[in-house]
């Protein structure tokens, strides 16, 4: 019986699947002996590194090769800093992720001096669609939407282009509520710790379930007075808490565009996590599996529990179409917020 020789196709076919093995074994420990870093472009005491350490102490356990999760703050520019970090420096290899505030992702809408491009990230998913508010402390006499039509508020701020910033800003603007604002505070935790001493009455764009997380004795003993929810649809925690949305007030249809145009964004975009732009392809599909099972996890949702934390699961491909979203709105409506948020002189 004479044997034929292998020829060049079954040389090939061979070789593929030697290749294919080999990358099946490598792909099951890609993460072994690794660590995954959660960057958060926020500080310490916000909602971002609220959610960031709950999902970074179950992330690795989905992860090929069972890594270890750190988190990491970088602070900044409203989360520009973080935001270009990832752009520019940060390892395309599937090693870190960061959560960044929405508004970082408006930098390149707004012209601002970090050029990030956002579309160019790669889009892990989300974790949170929340509703942002306007509150001011138990003491002050601000205690509704209406009175801060007729009396003088003092809200503290982060930087520009944060959310404590466009939100006050663009309300005042297009209600005329009688808000002085005071810019330079380091973070939520500086601007809550000012309102406790009374130093101010209260801030803006404050995260509910952040809220919650951070202050609940805040919550429960109704030391702080909630003032408006922005929102397209009303929160119905809020809702049954009778709080306002700013709509009523907003007389004029291209101002209620601009502030649609923000609110709807930021909440769509709410916690989401993104990876480096060119992170390959294999890396950001096992970053989204395992993100997608600690959001289901049932012990990790009972521990976002006990922290007051919602968990809303969003895919990634809605994350990437709702920045995609952001960046097909009319240039008119762009150009208004741009002077509603303090962008360019009204």
């Amino acid at each position: 019986m004479q044997l034929r020789k292998p020829t060049a196709a079954a040389f090939l076919a061979a070789a593929t699947l030697t290749l294919a093995a080999s990358h099946r074994a490598s792909a099951a420990d890609y993460y072994a002996g690794k660590t995954v870093t959660i960057l958060v472009g926020t500080d310490e005491t916000g909602g971002y590194s609220i959610y960031s350490r709950v999902i970074a102490s179950y992330l690795g356990r989905y992860l090929p090769g069972t890594p270890a999760v750190i988190v990491r703050n970088m602070p900044g520019a409203g989360g520009s800093t973080a935001a270009s970090y990832m752009t520019q420096q940060a390892p395309r290899d599937g090693t870190i992720i960061a959560t960044i505030p929405a508004n970082a992702m408006m930098d390149r809408l707004f012209g601002r001096k970090v050029q990030v491009d956002p579309t160019q990230f790669g889009f892990i998913g989300g974790a949170e669609r929340g509703s942002r508010l306007c509150v001011t402390s138990a003491r002050s006499e601000v205690k509704t939407l209406q009175d801060a039509m007729a009396r003088k508020a003092v809200i503290g701020t982060t930087a520009q282009g944060s959310p404590t910033t466009d939100y006050v800003n663009s309300l005042k603007r297009s209600t005329g509520v009688k808000f002085e604002v005071v810019y330079g505070y380091s973070g939520p935790g500086s601007i809550y710790y000012a309102m406790e001493r009374g130093e101010i009455d209260g801030v803006c764009g404050v995260d509910w379930t952040a809220l919650k997380a951070q202050k609940p004795d805040w919550v429960r003993d109704k030391a702080v007075n909630l003032l408006v929810q922005f929102n397209e649809n009303p929160d119905p925690e809020l809702q049954a808490f009778g709080v306002p949305q700013p709509w009523p007030l907003i007389k004029d249809d291209l101002d209620r565009q601009a502030m649609l145009l923000m609110v709807n964004f930021q909440q769509a975009f709410g916690k989401a996590y993104i990876a480096p732009p060119r992170t390959p392809e294999d890396r950001l599909s096992m970053l989204r599996s395992a993100f997608a099972e600690v959001l289901q996890d049932k012990q990790f949702l009972a521990d976002a529990g006990k922290q007051q934390l919602d968990v809303h699961i969003v895919k990634a491909g809605d994350v990437e179409e709702t920045v995609l979203k952001l960046y097909r709105a009319p240039q008119p409506v762009v150009e208004r917020l741009k002077e509603l948020t303090g962008e360019q002189p009204k």
